[in-house]
């Protein structure tokens, strides 16, 4: 699949390409026009090429790669607007995470939560995002139906999988609809059958949950339908099955409470488990190999974004999580995979520093993989000279000297055996993970902690105690020449909800996913704070209108029948 998605679809964008102004086709499906049908849909490999595009649209930033002009969102920084970089800035910079001093393209406001519906770019360019991949799923279901594939000579070639691809296609569309609620509420509604002329109208945040959810549970087969995934570790890698229905279905019933006001707890922990006990998907043996540049072969990713450093070059993705959260004089104190490439820009605010003992925290220039540690996620670098945990100068002002703050080094562009990635220091291949199955467990024991039926504290404590041995390497988990870590087993009495918010931290940080945590326990805008919130060092109470972001300006421009989000 790694080069499946760039050798296929990089060679069809010419003839299939969306426009990516701030109008109509940002939320609108492709004309039926004459290049598409007569060229990309006259051979199976073509369909392919598409299907690859759906994926891709979440993976590449641009028709060229490499930064290298004609990027997908007109006007938008291409390197700016890859999707993983963009989840970056709104769901870790924005909480108690990251710092990023840059105040170009609203990242600054993003830091500060002081955005509103013009003034932060990168908002916009998520939104559109998001819905150029629901265009491009569309375009693929209008034409991959068992009609036109036969009407086309290709049913003998596809027709046995075209349930099968549609499911997947219909997958990413509603995994597109479940981040659109999360992070902007009710959105405008499109599907293959909407025309470019008619002008969307704009769903309720109930809606846009309730369209994700029965489009999951169709592709499951839980409803009538021609099209369902494949079966879960059935498929090939790159490509989603069941277990990614389940794992969605999961995250989305267990922020129900927040979106919706509806209590889906209990359903939460059902397709949890459904993910754990499956089997197929087991923890990682060790957490740091999760991050590296042969992650394709780690056993718990769900649902990769598969990285190429050759085929699909660009300023996006894990290429952004390596190089941002270095600078080149970390790499002469162990081995970052972008030798002295690193940008510099990212470090980790005090919080997160402060979520693990500061024993952990601690770079040991003679335990670079940190074997020594007790719990193994704590990957920071703190031995640069002059560094410090404080992300401020001397007199408390915002800086970006690299040294105030401690670097997250989580992610490097190397594999298990530490040599370079495949792709050379230039770029990272190391796979982005959407879905794993520590968090399955986590979410498991948080919904029972929230009072899930059919499930016990007992369990809930097992769940954490998994995640937790796993990161100690302690338990079943003990490997030749890391050294076991003490103090991973929690007891009933430890487990709170307080702990869970704190241990998701410290399993998912980087992971785009801590702003919906800090949502869902209250602790986002008021309740928790963090360096930089609301623009001042110590951190402050902001609006709760900040807990969803606003409907970008250029798109009511565009709408008139859009309702601005309450607060903005």
């Amino acid at each position: 699949m790694k080069k499946y998605i760039y050798s296929v679809a990089m060679a069809l964008v010419a003839a299939l390409t969306i426009s990516s102004c701030t109008g109509d086709l940002d939320t609108k499906p492709l004309d039926d026009n004459d290049l598409v049908a007569s060229t990309v849909y006259s051979t199976a490999d073509g369909y392919m090429g598409v299907l690859a595009k759906c994926y891709g649209s979440l993976i590449l930033t641009g028709q060229k790669g490499g930064d290298g002009g004609n990027g997908d969102l007109e006007g938008a920084n291409e390197g700016y607007s890859g999707y993983v970089r963009l989840m970056f800035y709104l769901q870790e910079l924005s909480t108690d995470n990251f710092l990023m001093p840059s105040s170009s393209n609203g990242l600054r406001k993003c830091l500060n939560m002081q955005w509103d519906a013009s003034n932060a770019p990168v908002i916009t360019w998520t939104y559109q995002r998001l819905y150029m991949c629901i265009a491009y799923c569309d375009e693929f279901l209008r034409e991959c139906t068992p009609g036109k594939l036969k009407e086309r000579g290709l049913d003998g070639q596809l027709g046995a999988k075209c349930g099968e691809y549609r499911a997947e296609v219909r997958f990413l569309r509603a995994y597109c609809y479940a981040t659109l609620c999360d992070l902007f509420g009710g959105v405008p509604y499109v599907d293959e059958n909407t025309s470019v002329t008619d002008l969307p109208d704009q769903m309720t945040r109930q809606q846009t949950f309730e369209l994700a959810e029965k489009e999951l549970k169709a592709i499951l087969g839980e409803t009538e339908s021609t099209d369902v995934l494949g079966d879960a570790g059935a498929t090939e890698y790159g490509h989603v099955n069941k277990a990614a229905a389940w794992f969605l279905l999961a995250r989305m019933y267990l922020n129900a409470k927040t979106w919706i006001g509806v209590d889906r707890y209990t359903d939460c922990l059902t397709y949890s488990r459904k993910v754990i006990d499956c089997g197929k998907y087991p923890l990682a043996s060790d957490y740091r190999q999760i991050f590296l540049a042969d992650n394709d072969k780690c056993s718990e990713i769900i649902w990769p974004l598969v990285q190429d450093g050759l085929r699909g070059q660009s300023s996006a993705g894990t290429n952004f999580y390596v190089k941002a959260f270095v600078n080149g004089a970390m790499d002469g104190l162990y081995q970052t995979g972008v030798e002295t490439r690193g940008w510099g820009n990212v470090r980790a605010k005090m919080t997160l520093c402060d979520a693990f003992d500061a024993a952990d925290v601690a770079f040991d220039t003679n335990d670079t993989w940190g074997n020594n540690k007790n719990d193994k996620r704590a990957q920071f670098m703190t031995a640069l000279p002059g560094q410090k945990k404080e992300t401020c100068d001397d007199k408390g002002a915002m800086t970006s000297t690299f040294t105030c703050g401690y670097g997250y080094i989580k992610w490097r562009n190397v594999t298990k055996d530490d040599k370079v990635g495949p792709s050379g220091t230039q770029y990272t291949s190391i796979d982005f993970p959407m879905f794993r199955t520590a968090d399955a467990y986590l979410m498991a024991a948080e919904a029972i902690v929230r009072g899930a039926q059919g499930g016990t504290r007992a369990d809930a404590v097992n769940y954490v105690n998994e995640v937790r041995n796993r990161a100690y390497m302690s338990g079943k988990y003990v490997k030749a020449g890391v050294k076991p870590g003490v103090g991973a087993d929690i007891t009933d009495a430890q487990l709170t909800l307080d702990f869970l918010l704190d241990e998701r931290q410290r399993e998912l940080a980087s992971e785009i996913i801590r702003r919906t945590d800090l949502v869902r326990f209250g602790k986002f805008t008021k309740g928790k704070n963090w360096d930089w919130k609301d623009a001042v060092f110590e951190g402050k109470d902001v609006d709760d209108h900040f807990n969803i972001f606003p409907i970008p300006e250029a798109e009511r421009t565009n709408n008139s029948k859009l309702e601005q989000n309450k607060g903005y």
